[in-house]
């Protein structure tokens, strides 16, 4: 996937009212019409749309469309900077231009944070306009996830659980008068002696209109008018099957004359208890949707509340939110660092599991970087903000999950165009069953055909179909947030886990990226010590990481290097310059042939180096050639054993590199690599990932460089190493917080089991509802003589959405597979 290609505007709403995979449907159906709109994604499990915009299309639109579908859109709370304020009249101002704005129901403006607080459906632009039309200039504030969609959805819960008591309360007695009468004879000659059936009848007809009425509104609000509009949902089947059964019971209740003789019965508790098992469904299902978002409330939870920060000599304590970019802040052991910045002042060590998912803590020095929503251990620091707000890579974090458990994977594709036809064709199997059992069933017809069709119209709820796929991308993108590998999109996650190779390139990701000293072998008459001083000197001269890393070796080991002078560099040959009192010329073996210095004394070791992976150089004082010298860059700790990880789950490794094809090669050996591109040069490794892809199917290419962007991009599957760039980082599709390897096979596995939770969850909310979907129409009928009562249909398809989300919750306990070194 090409993730440079710019992306569309994009609109993101809260949808309140959805139940099935059919809302959904209807919902990207009636977005898809506006004129503008290029693509329309929603998601279930989230409560989400988004929009993405082929041409201006405003808000307010947006919500109307959906409002007209049938749903509700919850008013949004937008943040805006406001800049030009000096008084509180101007505050008066600015809230009043915003409170004129169509669709704001409350605007909240602060002086002293120069911000507004704005709540309702309209537009960024409208309400940034109103802001300039007052005099003065605003911007939109991209603030991290505020919790107020899971307090939402914590609302929604306790009100089903409200209902449902309710609900249970006044169905108990319906169902000990009816089905007690039925199962027990004793408490039918009880009911016969003392109330009579007239009145059990009546009793139940008030109570079960009461469940009807109050906890079951919701099913006839939103069903019947969607059956009106032409496009029922699952509130429909709820609505039109429990109506049945309760219109049939008044009428043999009320005027029993009008049914056939022996039809005269009621099925009160059948219309109760399926409205009371249904909402009960429903509660589950809202614990658990709120238990898969649990990853963003934990991140969100990560957010310091207040900060100290040192201002004109003084130090006080203020809200976070009110810490601005160059602020000095004041850090004690113990306590969760409130934004980014570099330390400026003290030492300490801070535990920064919660943002990469490794236990070590990290050593913080002057100049270091430190992290928002980490923890301070031991010492005391004081550092610099550098970014704060939604600016902070804990706000990106959150985003990139938000973003990713929103996502829809092509797999949804699938269930989608099932769910379009699945409950019209439910209800015609409904209205089938019906006149099959009232043509041709046994008497009483009538009573047959109405159970039999209220139960097909209960078993085929599709909700479990809309929950399977994108709850278990919200629990697998949140679990590996919580192990440092995030999803930036979801789709990535299908695509991941049918990877064929993974191809790393080499330095910065396999490697270190910083070159080390690793051997000085010397000649005859010559001192350690004062070789790599005399080498250091001169190299130091130079920008080359290889020269660097001679001179950090130098200074590690205590050496004092001399003065320089005349230095020179000879492209292509290497270096040479006078240093203390030497003549010092350093370079690769053709410029030791050039200056006539024979290096055959040093054959052994250039070949052993060149077998580790190394390239030599040599050096030569005064004319003499004394030391034989390899700079390498180390491979990291977790390299072996990630490539062996990617090994175990059946990938082939690939390495794309610049070095020359024997180091290459004595590097692949090393790690046990199986293809090798080598001497690419950066701009070739776009079509190094196209050959590999060809050769070997799909690709997921690991970099962490700028050069390693188009790379990221072309690949099926791009993962940029976190420590990387931000260049490197926005081209990916998934990023690895921490700079372990380790993340990568533990990103494929993820993948690999979201996407299996997933089949499972789509084999049993299809398989289960389609099979039992003749059960209940009556196939066992003739030959076993076995119905499916309304009320069991009612359980089995509540139990088939639990089950969906259980099953997908079963990800949050879900640890990569143990290897051999990656413990």
């Amino acid at each position: 996937m090409n993730t440079a290609l710019r992306p569309l505007p994009t609109q993101v709403l809260d949808i309140e009212g959805m139940t099935c995979a059919s809302c959904v449907g209807r919902v990207e159906r009636a977005l898809l019409a506006v004129p503008g709109v290029a693509e329309a994604n929603v998601n279930l499990a989230t409560e989400k749309a988004e929009v993405r915009l082929s041409s201006p299309v405003s808000r307010a639109d947006l919500v109307k469309v959906i409002e007209g579908a049938g749903y509700d859109v919850p008013a949004a709370r937008v943040e805006l900077a406001i800049e030009g304020m000096t008084c509180a009249s101007c505050v008066g101002r600015v809230e009043r231009a915003l409170a004129a704005v169509p669709g704001v129901t409350e605007a909240q403006v602060n002086l002293a944070t120069e911000r507004a607080n704005v709540t309702g459906t309209a537009d960024i632009a409208a309400l940034i306009a109103a802001v300039e039309g007052a005099g003065y200039t605003a911007r939109q504030r991209q603030a991290a996830s505020d919790g107020s969609a899971a307090e939402r959805r914590e609302a929604e819960a306790q009100g089903l659980r409200r209902d449902v008591l309710i609900a249970g309360a006044l169905t108990l007695p319906v169902f000990v008068l009816e089905m007690g009468a039925h199962l027990f004879p004793p408490v039918h000659h009880l009911i016969m002696a003392t109330i009579g059936m007239q009145a059990n009848w009546l009793i139940q007809f008030a109570l079960t209109t009461l469940v009807l009425a109050f906890p079951g509104i919701r099913f006839y609000a939103l069903g019947f008018p969607a059956l009106a509009r032409g496009a029922p949902d699952m509130n429909s089947l709820v609505a039109v099957g429990t109506m049945a059964a309760y219109a049939y019971s008044m009428v043999a209740t009320f005027a029993p004359g009008l049914l056939p003789p022996g039809t005269v019965n009621v099925y009160y508790e059948a219309a109760a208890v399926i409205v009371t098992l249904i909402l009960l469904g429903r509660y589950l299902e809202a614990r658990a949707k709120g238990r898969t978002s649990q990853a963003i409330g934990r991140l969100v939870g990560l957010q310091a509340k207040t900060a100290r920060v040192r201002r004109d000599g003084v130090t006080q304590e203020i809200a976070v939110d009110q810490v601005l970019p160059g602020d000095l802040v004041e850090l004690r052991p113990g306590e969760r660092v409130p934004v980014d910045g570099e330390v400026i002042e003290g030492e300490s060590w801070v535990d920064e599991s919660m943002i990469t998912g490794e236990p070590v803590p990290v050593e913080k020095r002057v100049g270091a970087v430190v992290v928002g929503g980490t923890v301070n251990q031991t010492g005391a620091l004081a550092f610099r903000a550098t970014a704060v707000g939604a600016d902070t890579m804990l706000a990106q974090i959150i985003r990139m999950v938000e973003a990713a458990q929103g996502g829809k994977l092509p797999i949804q594709a699938l269930v989608d165009k099932v769910t379009m036809w699945f409950v019209p064709a439910v209800i015609g199997v409904a209205l089938l069953t019906f006149a099959i059992w009232f043509a041709f069933g046994p008497e009483p017809a009538l009573t047959f055909g109405l159970v039999n069709a209220v139960a097909v119209l209960i078993i085929a709820c599709p909700c479990a179909m809309g929950l399977a796929t994108p709850t278990s991308i919200m629990v697998g993108t949140g679990r590996g947030a919580e192990m440092g590998v995030l999803f930036r999109k979801g789709e990535a996650l299908q695509l991941l886990s049918g990877t064929r190779v993974v191809a790393f390139d080499k330095t910065g990701t396999l490697t270190e990226g910083k070159p080390r000293l690793t051997d000085l072998e010397l000649a005859p008459g010559f001192e350690r010590a004062e070789v790599l001083a005399l080498v250091a000197a001169v190299e130091c001269k130079s920008e080359h990481p290889i020269a660097q890393a001679i001179h950090r070796a130098a200074l590690e080991e205590g050496l004092s290097l001399p003065p320089v002078t005349e230095f020179e560099g000879l492209t292509g040959f290497g270096v040479a310059a006078e240093a203390g009192g030497s003549h010092i010329q350093i370079g690769a073996d053709r410029y030791m042939a050039r200056l006539g210095l024979d290096v055959a004394a040093f054959t052994a070791a250039a070949e052993r180096l060149g077998d580790e992976g190394k390239t030599p150089l040599y050096a030569a004082i005064d004319g003499n050639l004394a030391a034989i010298i390899a700079v390498a860059d180390p491979i990291k700790e977790t390299t072996p054993a990630a490539i062996r990880a990617l090994h175990g789950l059946g990938l082939r490794v690939a390495m794309v590199t610049g070095d020359n094809a024997r180091t290459a090669q004595a590097i692949a050996r090393k790690l046990g690599i199986d293809a090798v591109v080598a001497e690419v040069l950066p701009d070739g490794k776009v079509e190094a990932v196209r050959e590999l892809k060809a050769a070997h199917g799909r690709l997921a290419f690991v970099g962490d460089g700028i050069n390693d962007a188009p790379a990221l991009a072309e690949a099926d599957v791009g993962i940029a190493i976190g420590t990387g760039t931000d260049v490197a980082i926005e081209a990916a599709d998934v990023v690895l917080m921490s700079g372990s390897l380790k993340g990568v096979p533990a990103a494929i596995a993820l993948s690999k089991a979201t996407i299996g939770n997933i089949r499972q969850n789509l084999f049993w909310a299809f398989a289960y509802n389609t099979a039992l979907i003749p059960v209940a129409a009556g196939l066992l009928w003739p030959a076993f003589g076995i119905l499916l009562s309304p009320i069991f249909a009612a359980g089995a398809m509540a139990l088939s959405s639990v089950f969906v989300l259980g099953n997908a919750l079963r990800l949050r306990r879900w640890t990569p597979p143990v290897q051999e070194g990656t413990a």
